[in-house]
This record gives C-alpha cells, sequence and structure tokens, in this order.
C-alpha cells in the first residue's frame, strides 16, 4: 500500500497538474486573443475540478503511468471550449491557442528541471521524495508536450499544422479531426499490440513520442546546467 501511495504522490498527481494547466492554459490564451467562452464557463482556472474527466484524466493515465513505469501516458481532460471565430484574426490565433497547452508544458519542464538544482540541500528521505517528483515533473510535462504535438487533429499539433499549412494542405488535414482520436488510437496503441502479437516490433510510440521526449528532456537539463 505504502509503495502504491508512493507511486501516486510521485506519478499520477504530476500527471493530473500537467494535464490541468495544459487545459487551463488554452483558455487563458483565446480569452486574451478576443474568446471568453471558456472565462464565462470558469474554465480559466487552475482549479483541477473544473478539468478534470474521470476517465481520460485519471484513471487511463494512471494506468498507463504504473503499467509501463512511467515510459507511457495518455490522457485527457475536459476541452476546453474555443470559438475560434471570436478570435481576433481567427486562423494566426488559432496557432497560439492550440500551442498555449504544450507551451506551458515545457515552461513546467523547464522550471522543473531548474528547481532540480536546489534539492541537494534537502534532508535524506525528504531530498529523494522531491527528487523523484521534480524529475518526474520534467518527463512528463515534456512528454504531455510532444504527443500533444503530433501533427494531427484534434490534437494542438494537428491545429497548429491547419493554421500554419497552406490552404491545398490545410483543409484536407483539418477534415481529419472528427477521425484524428481514432487514428491516434490506431497508429499509436492498437497496431504495435496486434504487431507484438505477430512477432513483430513496431515500435511506433517509441520513434514518434519517447524518443522526441527523451532528447527533448536531456536538452532542458543541459540549459540549466545539470547533467
Amino acid at each position: 500500500m505504502e509503495g502504491l501511495a508512493y507511486q501516486i504522490s510521485t506519478w499520477v498527481l504530476l500527471a493530473l497538474v500537467a494535464i490541468t494547466l495544459h487545459e487551463a492554459a488554452h483558455g487563458f490564451v483565446a480569452w486574451r486573443l478576443g474568446d471568453d467562452t471558456a472565462k464565462r464557463l470558469g474554465r480559466v482556472t487552475f482549479n483541477p475540478l473544473k478539468h478534470v474527466d474521470p476517465f481520460g484524466t485519471v484513471i487511463l493515465p494512471a494506468m498507463l503511468l504504473l503499467a509501463s513505469g512511467g515510459r507511457m501516458m495518455f490522457g485527457f481532460a475536459k476541452p476546453v471550449p474555443v470559438n475560434f471565430a471570436r478570435l481576433r484574426k481567427p486562423r494566426r490565433d488559432m496557432v497560439l491557442v492550440a500551442a498555449a497547452g504544450p507551451g506551458i508544458n515545457i515552461l513546467m519542464a523547464i522550471a522543473a528541471a531548474t528547481a532540480v538544482t536546489l534539492i541537494p540541500a534537502l534532508p535524506g528521505k525528504a531530498l529523494e521524495w522531491v527528487g523523484y517528483n521534480l524529475f518526474n515533473a520534467v518527463w512528463l510535462n515534456v512528454l504531455l508536450a510532444v504527443f500533444n504535438m503530433l501533427p494531427l487533429p484534434p490534437l494542438d499539433g494537428g491545429r497548429v499544422a491547419v493554421g500554419l499549412l497552406p490552404d491545398f494542405l490545410a483543409i484536407p488535414l483539418s477534415r481529419l479531426e472528427p477521425y484524428g482520436f481514432f487514428i491516434i488510437l490506431g497508429v499509436v496503441f492498437v497496431l504495435p499490440l496486434l504487431a507484438n502479437a505477430l512477432g513483430a516490433d513496431l515500435g511506433v510510440m517509441e520513434w514518434l513520442v519517447i524518443g522526441p521526449a527523451e532528447f527533448l528532456s536531456r536538452l532542458i537539463f543541459s540549459l540549466v546546467g545539470f547533467s
């Protein structure tokens, strides 16, 4: 029981904070750019209860984190409502709203990595627990940012791509949005499971998400002077 409580305190709660702030950032940037839909609905807040989807924010990420030892996470919160037509410059501002979620995760990862340089001053057991939390905070936030920046709607990277690409590419990409999560689940989770059952290893999650996340984590630690 103590081991489970320790894992929850060093993995699951961090994932909850990372996902919550990710969603709040979308609402905040949309509000500042002209659409107050999320603000009026109370979604521009760091209160996790306003963003939590019981399965997508708590149960699913916890299961994946605990089962993979922190190597895999997929989760979602209640989507923050954004009326893109109300944004001052809809196409440009859609990119900024979408990028805000992964952006806040990268900022939190940098803050946690910076804090790592301060923990040697802590006493023994506190040092271990705080150290796990800070290292895990870097990893979880980077993992969430990288995953969400995959260029497929409705992920943030897909909306960024739709906003930046020329129309002849952006329009067909945007039409994938209703099917995006099914495509993600199929490519990232179902195909590797089927391949594994047949004795093959596709490694889709490894080269699409985990590899880039590991590189970015090392880069962040090097930037704050920690090796």
